[in-house]
């Protein structure tokens, strides 16, 4: 370690080049990663979901959902496997370990899935992996509303616009859209009407089926080009499907109109979006895992305003749920805490130290090290998230700690000396006074990291949730530590080389130890009452800890909500 610092001090200038390089190469690393509210705390997952429309939530777990389990147990990897029935719908779940490559597993599980498949009943439509998503997916839930269109129309909108818009932003994995009415065009048959007209049930699903769906229409071969046929649909809207013959009678052709009631409705919801004070239609975006939330709020915001134009007379509302306000403003706060953090510091150590200089190269080392700490976090792959920022503000107390000892105790022995030193004496001095508090401080920042290191193999949850905590914690120690062997040191001997015992000591300083000298004195005059004394708050302080409620995580100040 000495050899260490006196190299750092006679390469001084070097440096300083590097600690503004690092410093302009970490602002740009830390400004190009990726920020969530949370870290990824689920586990790698696939779901497998499978519509079959008309059965029962019985008949779903009997004929689709038990036999898709049956057919992807044993894929390789797999941890657990979920599973839920409801009204038409089947969802299995599979779980695997942590780590594992979620392509390779979708792709096991989907080979399963393919041979499952041909024997589920013919009323379940193909079974679908969903598209991979974050623990905490929903990244954003947008409110479009309009006095002037009706919920048809608003569908059709948020359909065949703006969800193709979204899902064209990197890192967005699904937009599902509430309260949609999809447009279509219903043909409701008269029975009465069909029997007096002669018509079968079956000739009219035929024809209404001939007349919208579009049938390849063939070739026709000539000498020198092939030419392709193509048979467009006989109707295009409800009038005219309601005009399409049927079959010819003594009176004249029989219709679909004739026979059935032909209108333009939308499909049955099996759900509902109320945006502000009515019916609207609420758009939920999910995101990517790995996406930064920041990073894919902007392309959204970026992609709404390109919509703006063409949403005449609707009220988009992307505010409705946006994670990323909650992450801005912690970002803002953590900033906020670390200015009043630095203006306390520069407070504190002008008061007590009464020179400036010390100030300045404690409010250069604070920051320097919590960035250093952030940039590693980015090139280890982490996300900046709630926890990551946690762990470096509760690491901002002994960073603060670092910066302040080592620049006191240099001060303090450059100003005992007589005459200003030269520069082989100060480097001396410095190399001595830093040194001699820095071992002492370099076991006590092992020990208390050493506390953190179970966290570091907790399993689950907790370890997903906490582990980032640990290791931001951990790296700003780490970094407070390089900082403090090096730039602090050298920006000592650069800046407070010129200190001696000519200055004045601060008035406060001298005024509390004045008032500390007699307390400490009878303190250690009776040292047994000083024993009692903490074995007694000890024993106070484990009782009232054991009446204090437990969370997992604590209230976060949330302004968003999050309905299922």
């Amino acid at each position: 370690m000495r050899e260490f610092v006196k190299l750092c001090l006679q390469q001084r200038w070097v440096v300083v080049g590097l600690a503004v390089l690092f410093v302009a190469l970490a602002g740009r690393g830390v400004r190009d990663a990726r920020f969530d509210a949370f870290p990824e705390f689920a586990p790698p997952r696939v779901e497998i979901q499978t519509e079959a429309p008309g059965l029962s939530s019985e008949e779903v777990e009997a004929l689709v959902t038990t036999p898709l389990e049956a057919a992807l147990a044993g894929t390789p990897g797999m941890t657990a496997i979920r599973s839920r029935s409801v009204l038409g719908l089947s969802s299995v779940v599979l779980l695997f370990p942590t780590g594992t490559d979620l392509l390779q597993a979708r792709a096991l599980v989907q080979e399963r899935v393919t041979r499952a498949a041909p024997g589920l009943p013919t009323v379940a439509r193909t079974p679908v992996l969903l598209s991979p998503l974050s623990s905490t997916s929903r990244i954003m839930k947008i409110g479009m509303w309009s006095a002037t269109l009706s919920q048809t129309e608003l569908s059709d909108l948020a359909r065949w616009r703006v969800r193709p818009a979204l899902m064209s932003v990197p890192g967005v994995a699904n937009v599902a859209v509430w309260g949609e009415r999809r447009r279509r065009i219903e043909v409701r048959a008269d029975p009465d009407r069909l029997v007096a007209n002669g018509v079968d049930l079956s000739r009219l699903v035929a024809a209404t089926r001939e007349s919208l769906t579009p049938r390849a229409g063939g070739l026709v071969d000539l000498p020198t080009t092939r030419l392709p046929v193509v048979q467009t649909a006989m109707a295009r809207d409800a009038e005219e499907l309601s005009r399409v013959p049927l079959s010819t009678l003594g009176r004249g052709t029989v219709t679909i109109g004739d026979v059935a009631e032909v209108r333009e409705s939308h499909s049955v919801p099996i759900g509902d979006a109320l945006v502000t004070s009515g019916s609207g239609v609420l758009l939920i975006v999910e995101k990517q895992p790995g996406a930064s939330t920041l990073d894919v709020t902007a392309g959204i915001d970026a992609a709404l305003a390109r919509l703006r134009p063409g949403l005449s007379g609707v009220e988009v509302d992307p505010t409705i749920f946006r994670p990323a306000s909650f992450i801005e403003r912690a970002l803002r706060n953590l900033g906020h805490a670390m200015g009043i953090g630095c203006a306390f510091v520069v407070a504190v150590l002008f008061l007590f130290l009464w020179n400036t200089r010390t100030a300045l190269i404690s409010v250069l080392a604070i920051p320097l090290s919590l960035l250093a700490a952030a940039f590693v976090l980015t090139l280890l792959g982490r996300t900046i998230d709630t926890m990551v920022i946690a762990g470096l503000v509760i690491a901002l107390g002994e960073v603060v700690d670092d910066a302040i000892i080592d620049v006191e105790n240099i001060h303090r022995r450059l100003r005992a000396l007589p005459e200003p030193p030269d520069l082989r004496t100060a480097m001396r001095v410095v190399l001595d006074a830093s040194l001699e508090v820095r071992s002492a401080i370099v076991f006590a920042s092992l020990i208390v990291l050493l506390v953190f290191v179970p966290i570091l193999f907790l399993e689950g949850v907790a370890g997903e949730f906490f582990r980032p905590l640990a290791l931001a914690y951990g790296l700003a120690i780490l970094a407070s530590t390089v900082t403090a062997l090096t730039i602090t040191p050298v920006l000592s001997l650069l800046l407070l080389r010129r200190t001696r015992g000519a200055e004045r000591h601060s008035p406060i300083a001298t005024a509390l130890l004045r008032a500390y000298e007699p307390v400490l004195r009878r303190t250690l005059n009776h040292p047994k009452r000083l024993l009692a004394g903490t074995v007694g708050l000890l024993a106070m302080t484990a009782v009232l800890g054991s009446t204090l409620r437990e969370e997992f995580l604590p209230h976060f100040a949330e302004n968003d909500f999050l309905m299922h």
